[in-house]
């Protein structure tokens, strides 16, 4: 055995013959340090220079070292990304975002107006909410496609943990906010990594049904209630006599015309070489492309002119939106508490129950955690798909999300977050910076300003066609085939996840989706893969090599212990464990390691780790636990050698006494030499 003293010259030796391997008919891996560890005198290498550097860096403040990297001007340019673009931006920049900005705009409005009625508002709250985020995010954001504003995960959330107050649903978009600039100081975006694929893929096509399902009462004019998919069609079919036949036709038409003009910007006209193309052809290209990227304000616009010809005649047989109040609300904190109101029967209207700020915050539960992991999750959705292979800043998302969301709850909207469906308006509109958010913010505010009494004449059946038109292409029935190809087993969480989503309350379902789904993670962990091989050196020496294929941690301990005492218990053969994946333990498995050791020890039989790295050596240390450690074949050779020695002398003196061999074996494993 090499002690610390001789370990450099080791290294140098391993360096120079390379051809130790071959002392094995088949080896594993490369190492280059043999030490004893058992006792914690002795060091390695890497150790002593992990403490060396842990003083060094503990002599240093860390408060000087945090503001002199705040300080630096790449950290600068990194907590401010529009320092990166703005000094270079230019005209071409600026045409290019105004014409994006403006289309998106006009398709913001009308989603506004329409996500503000599943959240439960009154529709100039989706309004409200559609400007401030977009402001912060041309300063904050690092994605230039992304847009800022209501989705439908994030106004149905909204939803289920505000139920329809707006009060909590402004205090839950401040809330929120701030605990996502939390995570984002303590670096948490690694959150959502605990949330799967399929799972999230279950997630979402589970909110588009019910969003669909909750937009379907403005369509069919019928009353809905209940908190799941289920209650609220179960409660639509009471009341299916009181369906509104006017409204009906209209919705769905709406839907089916809308669907149409989506299908407009795949039309071209002429050559699909575009530069063979006449001046006339891409004229008529280009508005088809800007007609079917507006479809939604093109669709409001034409039945809102309708609606107004047919009230002023007294023929309108629609419901319309109503009353929307000019201007933009006043800046002021969020509600912390709501005054009690009494109702009124004849209106229609319910009681108000007051609530403190304590009641308030408990009312929303664990959607303040839920609600910021999901929304960076709809987020970074939307960074993967426009970042063309370009690293994405979690925390800088999470960031421009949470000062977003406080500054629109400063102006009474709620919840806003990236939109998958709205972004890829704004990349086929050919934004070029992130400016394209502030021009849709102008929009939303000139709209606010100037359009509100126009608004009162759209009917309920078109916004509830556009937000249908919009969410059911979020079903991500594609995603199935592919993964069955792949790993059937992962259908299980996502199919679980949609059909929890849809029979429980939203918040429950994806809970216990993500629960079930760490559950198969645990298993899986606990499971581990174990190699089992019995070997022979050069020299004749036999062991038993037993590789596990992950780290030792608390699900998988008992499943290895039972595994390598039932291989070590079946000869008296040395074993040799192979510790080259084991890169993490903790403390369940120091305890069942030295328990494994104890026995071995026990019967007089060798067990030999093989490549334990120092940190995990560290771990098992801790109980004081003796352990033989080699970190290169040579020193292994030698180590079995001495084994075998001892076991020699060993069985020559049972011999003398009468006693049966050391060794017993039926028959052996030779393997080719390399």
């Amino acid at each position: 055995m090499s002690t610390l003293e001789n370990e450099v010259t080791f290294r140098k030796q391993t360096e120079v013959s390379q051809n130790l391997e071959a002392q094995f008919h088949s080896s594993s891996t490369d190492f280059i340090l043999m030490t004893d560890h058992r006792t914690s005198k002795y060091k390695s290498m890497e150790q002593l220079e992990a403490i060396k550097q842990e003083k060094e860096a503990s002599s240093s403040s860390c408060c000087t070292r945090y503001v002199k990297s705040i300080c630096r001007k790449k950290t600068l340019k990194k907590r401010l990304p529009f320092l990166t673009w703005l000094p270079h931006y230019n005209r071409k920049d600026c045409i290019g975002d105004i014409m994006a900005g403006f289309t998106v705009g006009l398709t913001v409005i009308p989603q506004g107006l329409a996500y503000s009625g599943v959240v439960g508002l009154p529709p100039e709250y989706g309004l409200y909410g559609a400007f401030m985020g977009c402001f912060v995010y041309v300063l904050l954001g690092t994605c230039k496609d992304s847009t800022i504003g209501s989705t439908a995960v994030a106004s149905l959330m909204t939803f289920q943990f505000a139920q329809g107050s707006w009060q909590r649903s402004v205090l839950l978009t401040f809330l929120t906010g701030i605990i996502e600039i939390i995570m984002a100081i303590f670096k948490l975006g690694c959150l959502v990594e605990f949330v799967s694929g399929p799972v999230s893929a279950g997630f979402t096509s589970a909110v588009a049904l019910i969003v669909s399902t909750s937009q379907m009462r403005s369509m069919l004019g019928v009353k809905s209630e209940g908190d799941s998919f289920l209650q609220t069609w179960i409660s639509m079919f009471r009341d299916i006599e009181n369906v509104r036949v006017a409204d009906t036709c209209l919705g769905f038409g709406c839907v089916f015309l809308l669907l149409s003009m989506r299908s407009l910007s795949r039309i071209k006209i002429g050559p699909e070489d575009n530069a063979r193309r006449s001046r006339c052809q891409r004229i008529v290209n280009a508005f088809i492309k800007f007609l079917g990227t507006s479809r939604n304000a093109s669709v409001v616009i034409i039945f809102t002119l309708i609606t107004m010809y047919l009230d002023a005649n007294g023929m309108n047989p629609f419901r319309l939106t109503g009353h929307i109040p000019k201007g933009m609300p006043s800046p002021s904190l969020p509600p912390f508490s709501i005054e009690p109101q009494p109702g009124n029967i004849t209106a229609g209207i319910p009681p108000v129950e007051g609530q403190n700020f304590l009641e308030m915050v408990q009312s929303m539960g664990y959607g303040l955690i839920i609600i910021p992991i999901m929304a960076l999750l709809e987020t970074m959705s939307v960074c993967k798909a426009f970042s063309k292979g370009k690293q994405i800043d979690i925390t800088q998302e999470m960031i421009a999300c949470g000062v977003g969301n406080i500054a629109t709850s400063l102006f009474s909207g709620y919840r806003c977050n990236g939109g998958l469906a709205r972004s890829a308006v704004n990349n086929a509109s050919g934004c070029r910076t992130n400016m394209s958010n502030f021009y849709i913010g102008i929009i939303v505010v000139l709209a606010l300003n100037f359009l509100t009494e126009y608004f009162a004449f759209i009917p309920k059946a078109v916004l509830a066609a556009i937000i249908i038109s919009a969410v059911i292409f979020q079903v991500q029935y594609q995603i199935v085939t592919p993964m069955w190809r792949s790993k059937r087993s992962d259908l299980v969480p996502g199919i679980f996840a949609f059909i929890c989503c849809l029979v429980m309350p939203l918040e429950i379902g994806i809970t216990v989706a993500i629960g079930v789904n760490l559950l198969f993670i645990l298993y899986h962990s606990a499971r581990p893969k174990i190699t089992l091989e019995q070997l022979e050196t050069v020299q004749g020496i036999k062991f038993v090599k037993i590789t596990p294929d992950r780290c030792l941690i608390f699900p998988s301990v008992e499943f290895v212990r039972n595994m390598i005492l039932k291989s070590g218990s079946k000869s008296t053969l040395p074993v040799v464990i192979d510790c080259t994946y084991i890169y993490a333990a903790d403390f369940t498995a120091a305890k069942v390691i030295s328990s494994i050791v104890d026995d071995f020890r026990r019967r007089n039989q060798k067990i030999i780790f093989f490549n334990l790295k120092p940190s995990v050596v560290s771990i098992f240390e801790g109980l004081n636990t003796r352990l033989v450690l080699c970190y290169n074949t040579h020193a292994l050779n030698q180590e079995l050698q001495d084994e075998s020695i001892t076991c020699s002398v060993d069985s020559l003196n049972r011999a003398e006494g009468g006693t049966s061999e050391c060794v017993s074996m039926a028959s052996t494993l030779s393997l080719a030499k390399s």
